[in-house]
């Protein structure tokens, strides 16, 4: 499976991956909060350095952050004080618990293949009118970048498409043009989803 070779990435990097110079994407982060109850459970799915978590954190949301990745969880877990579930997207087996789910640059290194099962589990998970956001890396076919992480890289459409089939709605998909750790221009997608 494709997706081992990033968790090594991840492993082996991850002092170094959690704490480079990367600031929480606050727009993002505030839009999705804004549109949640005060203090809602919030599931996050591939944490990272938790700077995410920090921040959802400082505004008094419950937040339950997971990653796949020992060594980043335990990286997330010195920068926010608290534990982080190791976890990777298959292992998800919450129902209806959360009122929102928050995967920034994490489902991205989910197979093609699985990324359906995957988002059914996510919505499992969500309660009623619970709100899903996820960003990934756009393209036209999957493969890997010179760190050897794999990426679905999903066009717009075909990401649209899936998400219909998934039974979301209010489905809003926006482009950007960004970076990431590799320091190369990337384009991004940014989706926001209710179960």
């Amino acid at each position: 499976m494709p997706q081992y070779d990033t968790f090594a990435f991840y492993d082996a990097n991850a002092e170094t991956y959690a704490t480079r110079d990367r600031k929480p994407p606050t727009t993002r982060l505030d839009a999705f909060l804004s549109a949640l109850p005060e203090k809602a459970r919030i599931l996050e799915l591939g944490c990272g350095g938790g700077q995410d978590c920090a921040y959802m954190l400082s505004k008094g949301f419950d937040v339950t952050p997971t990653d796949g990745s020992a060594e980043l969880a335990r990286q997330a877990e010195k920068l926010n004080g608290r534990p982080v579930k190791i976890m990777r997207f298959e292992e998800l087996a919450a129902r209806e618990e959360f009122d929102g789910v928050w995967a920034e640059a994490s489902l991205l290194h989910v197979p093609r293949v699985d990324l359906p099962g995957i988002l059914a589990l996510i919505r499992n998970a969500l309660k009623e009118d619970g709100i899903f956001h996820a960003s990934f890396k756009a393209g036209t076919a999957e493969g890997y970048d010179d760190f050897g992480r794999y990426y679905n890289y999903p066009s717009r459409e075909w990401l649209q498409e899936l998400l219909v089939a998934d039974g979301w709605r209010d489905i809003a998909i926006n482009e950007a043009d960004g970076g990431g750790y590799d320091n190369k221009p990337t384009r991004w997608l940014y989706l926001t989803a209710l179960k």
